[in-house]
């Protein structure tokens, strides 16, 4: 009798910052690990024409409605995971990573290989962990979200990466040129835990991924490694202290600053003039209905990771 095949799904983000040089060999590779280790394979690529909702509901259809759930696989970058994830909560599908962005920081805080051969003996080999999962009203975010000046940097560093290429330099330059022609206040007020905190500020930033935020150097680090809603404020500056503020960041010196604040919270709301505003969430941008409620949802995405993976 034939041992049934596990159902595993590939979506693929073509616009990821996919640029191997042997990449058809490489898909090959993939594809032959998978299918030899007993996975029937569908592979789906999004782009910019593709009805999401409707894809994602055939997929989980497809895991939901067999003997075994099987994976579910994004190949792309943190943008990419975060809108599979998002579809993921809370169900018994575990998702696994073929890591393709830029950063990649969901993939380096679980010790995902970034290289794709290995990344995908994880996906074979490895075991489904709980993950924490911030909420910014409807929408996800697995590494950070911001408001403020931050939409505007990411805004500028797609439009150098489209002129340049993927390169972690353009991300610095993009910042500068946003703080030297677009330094703007946000008017706001924010509720930590129910207490009130009016707000001049360029930037308002949350995290969720602990590595990135070590990196950082920030405190609130060990705040989203206990599932609770991270964040900094910067309270308004001139662009000279900007500039400044970029440089501790880079340096990992931010918290030295005294115009950066902390806070970490069960529940965070952001309060506005505003009707709506415009937030980044991990790497892309959208426009929510205020105020703003951020929380975190604990254990509520698994994850394919090596054997003792650390937290996220």
């Amino acid at each position: 009798m034939n041992e049934q095949l596990r159902p595993l799904t590939i979506i693929y983000n073509r616009n990821s910052g996919f640029h191997a040089a042997r990449r058809d060999e490489l898909y090959e590779e993939i594809l032959t690990q998978l299918s030899t280790h007993g996975f029937e394979i569908q592979v789906l690529e999004l782009h910019s024409n593709s009805d999401f909702d409707r894809l994602m509901q055939d997929v989980l259809d497809r895991h939901l409605n067999g003997p075994d759930v099987g994976v579910v696989v994004a190949a792309g970058g943190d943008g990419t995971l975060n809108a599979v994830g998002a579809k993921l909560l809370h169900t018994d599908i575990p998702l696994g990573l073929l890591p393709l962005g830029t950063f990649n920081y969901v993939a380096r805080a679980l010790n995902i290989p970034l290289d794709l051969l290995e990344a995908t003996k994880v996906i074979i080999s490895g075991r489904p962990q709980a993950i924490h999962v911030a909420k910014l009203n409807n929408q996800i975010y697995l590494n950070n979200a911001s408001l403020g000046l931050y939409p505007l940097f990411i805004k500028r560093r797609e439009a150098y990466n489209q002129r340049f290429g993927r390169f972690t330099f353009n991300a610095y330059a993009s910042a500068l040129d946003v703080m030297i022609r677009d330094r703007k206040a946000l008017k706001l007020t924010l509720e930590v835990d129910g207490k009130r905190y009016p707000l001049n500020t360029p930037l308002v930033f949350f995290g969720n991924n602990q590595l990135q935020l070590q990196e950082m150097r920030l405190r609130v680090a060990d705040c989203a490694a206990a599932g609770r809603v991270a964040g900094v404020a910067v309270a308004n500056t001139d662009k000279r202290t900007l500039f400044k503020l970029l440089f501790q960041l880079i340096q990992g010196k931010l918290e030295q600053a005294s115009q950066v604040y902390n806070f970490c919270a069960d529940q965070v709301q952001v309060h506005a003039a505003k009707k709506n505003i415009k937030v980044a969430i991990d790497g892309e941008i959208v426009e929510l209905q205020t105020p703003l409620k951020i929380t975190v949802e604990k254990n509520a995405l698994n994850i394919m990771v090596p054997y003792a993976a650390p937290s996220l």
